[in-house]
């Protein structure tokens, strides 16, 4: 079978032996896979050089993954052969990841696919929406409180808008100004054009700060200020969390597999309340295209890979 992987930055195509399930996991025919930022970093060697994991001479890639079921391991009893799911790659040495033919997970990181929702855009769920999931647990607000969040338009962005306002939190979302009508769309109670003085401006529609803030777009200490005393910040990545000053909660959210989460969003998504959104596919051959398309940012949605 074929597995995308990278070598000294590039990616390529190999063959590798199809990859048998254990006990408590299932076998995944990939339907399609997500592109993310991390996958870059992986390939870059970003994560090895940040000591997240090893250095080693070959990368696997690929967080996300929708699919149908193949083969169940001994013990399995939640999933069954030619089920539609959706599932996470979440340990960065497995020697095989999403991006390829097959996928081998456990059952806890994997859930049954939305209905009626198409293999590309049920990709774009687990990875980006269980982040924000995570993320508003840290964040531990409660109904009718504000949240700030910076990088709204994003993959994670997006899933933080809208899953917050169905928690019934009051958002207040950071993104380009030609990203308003979409921010309003999701959900959003304020927007604030990226490139204004952050903290002034937030505080400018919410007087006092915000109770929380999830700092998507990687602003890191700049964004704290927008935080009132006491309040929550929670970081998306390792290293980019500010001081606690004032009394502030400051937080990472380091992301993990969880097949009742992906149930949860796979739910909301199946009822319209979630917005997946693609921004391009390619074939399995030609993932080097979509990787140097990622590179180059501003894309709205995740690109996809279709093996």
């Amino acid at each position: 079978m074929r597995a995308l992987m990278a070598q000294h930055g590039a990616v390529r195509i190999v063959d590798v032996p199809e990859p048998e399930p254990g006990p408590g996991q299932v076998r995944i025919r990939v339907e399609a896979a997500a592109v993310n930022p991390v996958d870059l970093a992986t390939a870059a060697g970003v994560l090895a050089d940040n000591r997240l994991m090893p250095h080693q001479e070959t990368y696997a890639l690929g967080w996300d993954v929708a699919g149908v079921v193949d083969r169940a391991g001994p013990g399995v009893t939640g999933l069954r052969p030619g089920e539609r799911v959706i599932g996470l790659s979440d340990r960065l040495t497995d020697p095989l990841k999403a991006q390829a033919d097959l996928v081998v997970l456990d059952e806890t990181a994997v859930a049954p696919a939305p209905a009626g929702v198409a293999a590309p855009e049920a990709s774009t769920l687990p990875l980006n929406a269980l982040t924000a999931v995570q993320a508003l647990d840290l964040a531990g607000l409660a109904e009718g409180d504000t949240l700030l969040v910076t990088g709204a338009a994003g993959g994670v962005g997006g899933y933080l808008v809208e899953l917050a306002v169905a928690r019934g939190l009051r958002v207040a979302a950071v993104a380009a100004p030609g990203d308003e009508e979409t921010m309003r769309g999701f959900g959003a109670e304020w927007f604030v054009p990226r490139g204004a003085d952050l903290a002034a401006a937030a505080r400018a529609v919410v007087p006092g700060g915000v109770h929380g803030l999830v700092d998507a777009a990687l602003v890191g200490l700049p964004a704290l200020d927008a935080v009132r005393n006491g309040g929550a910040f929670v970081a998306v990545n390792a290293g980019l969390a500010p001081v606690p000053l004032r009394g502030i909660r400051v937080s990472t959210v380091f992301i993990r597999a969880d097949a009742a989460q992906l149930r949860d969003v796979a739910t909301l998504a199946e009822a319209g309340r979630l917005s997946l959104r693609v921004a391009g596919t390619y074939p399995l051959e030609r993932a080097a295209e979509a990787y140097e398309r990622l590179r180059k940012g501003g894309l709205r949605g995740r690109l996809v890979l279709l093996p």
